[in-house]
């Protein structure tokens, strides 16, 4: 059974950082594509950052410049570290591995930034 396990999430203060995980198992996990969405509260979910199973990245503008996207394929785990975290990155993160018409989801992850 394909499973995604997000950990790393939490309160911290503007200015700080996170560093969240995503671990799988039951699928082959260098294949696919990996992607973070997050959803503010009131708001929809919307694309964070994606890596391609050759390790290409990009970015919604908000985050360029503080958040990086990673893979470890060896632990099966997809990472974003977090830097300069701002009220605005407040919400539920998700992360999401793709590959062609395969597609997982895991469970959402809170991040809370106070200002």
């Amino acid at each position: 059974q394909a499973r995604l396990v997000p950990s790393g999430g939490g309160l911290v203060q503007f200015g700080g950082s996170l560093r969240l995980s995503c671990a799988a198992s039951g699928f082959t996990f260098s294949n696919y594509a990996l992607t973070w969405d997050r959803q503010a509260p009131g708001k929809q979910r919307e694309f964070v950052a994606h890596i391609t199973s050759a390790g290409i990245t990009n970015y919604t503008d908000p985050v360029k410049d503080r958040f990086t996207i990673s893979r470890d394929n060896a632990r099966k785990t997809v990472y974003l570290e977090m830097n300069s975290l701002k009220p605005e990155d407040t919400g539920v993160y998700y992360c999401n591995a793709n590959w062609g018409t395969f597609q997982y989801w895991g469970q959402g992850i809170q991040v809370t930034v106070s200002s």
